[in-house]
């Protein structure tokens, strides 16, 4: 069984990189058009923990029990059905020599089919849809493969600079085995032009590793009459790594 990483494996993994390759592996924490990063991102050096292993014994503890095979289909958590094109979207989670990282509990959450989350600071005029939530989380099987029943999310303003629209995207948030290890990142959909508009995803850099954000439609994973089907793999480290936030 594959273990997922850990900060310090990450932190030796950025360290054997070379200048060039740091600056491609991970975007800026100050990226100028990402205009909020300016004022978030660290301007004092990081604090040590004296005790790593103390913020865990505070953190959230999650177990096979909390999981529910309802939790991975977005689209039955209501009496109704949800507005929107369903899809299905499913990948496996991967170390840096392509095996399977089992047992991982992997979250989601993302807009509406009209662009909007259920979340009290999304105030823009697109509606809500009452039987659609848009949180959702499983837990890798055997193969480290993962598998979400959801809508389509639309894209939104979001007043980054004038007429600023997000690609449709949804956030993936893989926890290791440990609060503190926890990694987030977003995936996107094929063919999106909005794209080059993004400063979130044009904040990477290299354009490989942009490309690694894309999901790809699978014909074969669609179902007749009910969902196209995505397919987008997560890779948790080495050359290949899907790119992850970082102080975002």
């Amino acid at each position: 069984m594959s273990e997922p990483l850990t900060q310090a494996d990450i932190d030796r993994e950025i360290a054997a990189l070379g200048e060039s390759d740091r600056r491609a592996a991970h975007p800026s924490r100050d990226y100028a058009p990402y205009r909020s990063t300016l004022l978030r991102h660290p301007k004092q050096p990081l604090v040590a923990l004296k005790d790593p292993e103390a913020s865990e014994l505070a953190g959230p503890v999650f177990g096979v029990t909390d999981v529910t095979a309802l939790d991975s289909d977005l689209t039955r958590q209501h009496l109704g059905e949800p507005l929107g094109e369903r899809i299905t979207v499913t990948g496996r989670v991967l170390d840096r020599e392509g095996r399977p990282v089992r047992r991982q509990l992997v979250e989601i959450w993302q807009a509406n089919s009209s662009g909007r989350y259920l979340h009290q600071r999304d105030d823009h005029p697109a509606p809500l849809d009452p039987n659609f939530s848009g949180v959702g989380r499983c837990l890798t099987d055997d193969d480290g493969g993962y598998h979400f029943t959801t809508i389509k999310p639309g894209p939104y303003p979001w007043r980054n600079h004038v007429n600023a629209w997000r690609p449709a995207h949804i956030h993936f948030s893989l926890f290791g085995t440990a609060f503190a290890q926890r990694l987030v990142t977003q995936m996107y959909f094929p063919g999106d032009p909005l794209f080059p508009y993004d400063p979130i995803l044009q904040s990477v850099t290299d354009e490989s590793a942009r490309q690694r954000l894309v999901s790809t439609y699978e014909h074969d994973l669609s179902k007749p009459e009910w969902s196209l089907g995505y397919r987008w793999d997560i890779v948790l480290d080495g050359p290949a790594a899907t790119w992850m936030e970082e102080g975002r």
